[in-house]
């Protein structure tokens, strides 16, 4: 009697699928800061139960019920954790991994990624000018990809919610399709200073209150099950709808002589309530910069290096937008300081 044939074992998975963290051990590859990103308050967040995090009530004027914590729980081994994983893998990869030949998680030949429709990127695109600009198409009235480097966008984004966490909610198929509804969830623990698509800098204060967004993503696969191509579906605008409810604020001048200082630094006064809802109209002025001590100009010591007076902000409420021109000096010099980013000014670089 013939033998019967031996029953080989199913391969095993990639370890970017059952473990979120699995390319953080990568210390050969090489990473934009010299080192592997240290993604521990992300995920401690992305575990923590609601209530163990802490909001700040969020502006009279805001209607945001987002939750702070994550919404599902996917069995160890179902689609959905596996899904879940990759996408973590990818976007480590995709935030700090210099060369498209390290990224595990890709095929590199047929790797696409598109955002609502739009002409898809590749690797090597997105390696220059970063997640955020690939993701954050086309420009709006808050933030551009056209006025902000990869360095900047970090800055801006990252500084702004240490922590962003990221949650499949549900999945549609099977590979080598499949199509995931997700969940980005953080805290807006310091202020928004970016770029828009007029090159103003605008800036919203920080309300310590939750952000959340939700989309949906169709992945294809290959084999190995890397990633060959991304659709993205969400509303980028969502976020700075959050980010600033009450829209970017019109402002009005006040004469320099007035406010007892300098043309160059001209203070503005607010309107009403009443007069800033529904208002999306622009502005010409400032909000509060980020409090980060390494921010601090010591020459003015009044004066954040992202060229904002103390003196102009405390009327500005949170909930609220600004804009400064962008042939603005302020609008210079934070060009200027935002490309500067160092491995200390990364959250994700910096343990303490």
């Amino acid at each position: 009697m013939a033998a019967a044939a031996e029953v080989q074992p199913p391969p095993a998975l990639p370890d970017y699928l059952t473990n979120p963290n699995a390319v953080l051990g990568d210390v050969e590859a090489s990473w934009r800061y010299g080192q592997p990103p240290d993604y521990s308050k992300t995920r401690s967040y992305f575990e923590a139960r609601e209530s163990e995090i802490h909001l700040r009530p969020i502006n009279r004027l805001q209607n945001l019920t987002s939750a702070a914590a994550k919404t599902s729980n996917h069995e160890a081994g179902s689609l959905p954790e596996l899904v879940q994983n990759l996408v973590k893998n990818w976007e480590v990869e995709a935030s700090f991994k210099t060369k498209l030949s390290d990224w595990r998680t890709i095929n590199p030949d047929e790797y696409s990624f598109s955002i609502n429709g739009r002409d898809p990127q590749t690797g090597e695109e997105m390696l220059k000018i970063g997640t955020y600009n690939a993701i954050i198409q086309p420009g709006n009235e808050y933030y551009s990809p056209e006025h902000s480097t990869f360095a900047q966008s970090h800055k801006t984004f990252k500084r702004m919610m240490p922590t962003f966490a990221w949650e499949v909610l549900d999945v549609i198929g099977a590979p080598p399709a499949v199509g995931i509804k997700w969940r980005h969830w953080g805290t807006m623990k310091d202020d928004y200073v970016g770029f828009n698509d007029k090159g103003e800098k605008v800036i919203a204060k920080a309300h310590g209150g939750p952000i959340e967004l939700k989309g949906t993503t169709w992945a294809w696969v290959d084999d190995k099950v890397r990633v060959k191509k991304l659709e993205t579906w969400f509303d980028p605008l969502e976020m700075f709808r959050q980010i600033a409810p009450n829209g970017i604020v019109n402002k009005e001048t006040v004469k320099p002589e007035a406010a007892g200082v300098t043309p160059a630094e001209t203070v503005v006064a607010p309107k009403t309530d009443a007069e800033r809802l529904g208002t999306q109209a622009t502005a010409v002025s400032r909000n509060s910069s980020p409090s980060h001590e390494d921010f601090v100009d010591v020459s003015h010591p009044d004066k954040s290096s992202d060229g904002v007076l103390s003196s102009e902000v405390s009327g500005l409420g949170e909930g609220s937008a600004v804009a400064l021109a962008n042939d603005d000096r302020r609008t210079t010099e934070a060009h200027e300081e935002m490309s500067k980013i160092t491995p200390l000014q990364c959250p994700f670089m910096n343990k303490e």
